[in-house]
């Protein structure tokens, strides 16, 4: 590890901080890239980031899952290690950021079904050969000053929607400056069937979800897969169910 660099030239350098047993991620400043617990390192550690495998209410046997934006791992460990019959594919642009997940997050090595690529989000997103290959993709992209996702176009969106199977689902956190979220959730609206989102946890992190084809959404089915997800997962999807619900009402 003494070998490993964190601030290779061209990219924000990689750094850490450390309170009460949580690791977070920085990229040179004081905005949190991703956390995780030191005793639990393959538990999701911030809430907004536990919102974005709200997919499992709606898929539970995905094929393939991308990440767009690597953070602090925690999804990418937490697909892969949770879903072991899927592919995950993680699409992170700043090797600093991928180069201290290895050394410091425990980001597991490449294998046949984990890729971790270098490369710009958009590119992946836009290449013909990934499109209608994804049943999830989780998209988080900041750079280090944080004050909106980094790809937001309706452009961006729809070549996100292309990658999705037909039953796909997007989920993606917006954070930031306030005019980032009518932007963000109406270049969604105008290329994914259905988008709804949850209420704004912690530092006005909003996550949404984007379907490529709308579901129907049976509550009582959603708070039994919510149970079993509490039970499998330990995490309180009840809590999402309810959002959605308050969502729907909010929308009529």
């Amino acid at each position: 590890m003494q070998n490993r660099r964190f601030d290779q030239p061209g990219h924000p350098p990689a750094t850490i901080t450390e309170f009460e047993g949580v690791r977070s991620l920085h990229l040179g400043t004081s905005w949190v890239q991703g956390a995780m617990r030191l005793s639990k390192p393959d538990n999701i550690e911030l809430e907004y980031v536990q919102m974005m495998t709200m997919w499992m209410l709606f898929l539970q046997q995905p094929r393939h899952i991308v990440q767009l934006g690597l953070g602090s791992a925690a999804l990418t460990k937490f697909s892969y290690r949770r879903f072991p019959d899927a592919r995950v594919t993680a699409i992170e642009l700043n090797p600093n950021v991928i180069a201290i997940c290895e050394a410091l997050f425990g980001l597991p090595a490449n294998d046949q079904r984990l890729q971790v690529r270098e490369m710009n989000a958009m590119d992946w997103v836009t290449d013909p050969a990934n499109h209608n290959t994804v049943d999830v993709l989780q998209v988080d992209l900041y750079d280090e000053e944080a004050r909106g996702p980094v790809l937001s176009s309706p452009e961006f969106y729809q070549a996100c929607a292309d990658c999705l199977s037909a039953d796909g689902i997007m989920t993606t956190n917006v954070f930031g400056e306030f005019s980032n979220y009518d932007k963000n959730l109406s270049a969604m609206a105008e290329v994914f069937d259905a988008v709804v989102w949850l209420p704004e946890v912690h530092d006005a992190n909003i996550v949404v979800l984007a379907f490529k084809n709308s579901p129907s959404l049976d509550f009582s089915v959603l708070y039994d897969r919510a149970a079993t997800i509490k039970k499998q997962m330990n995490l309180n999807a009840k809590a999402w169910v309810n959002g959605l619900k308050d969502w729907m009402q909010d929308q009529q």
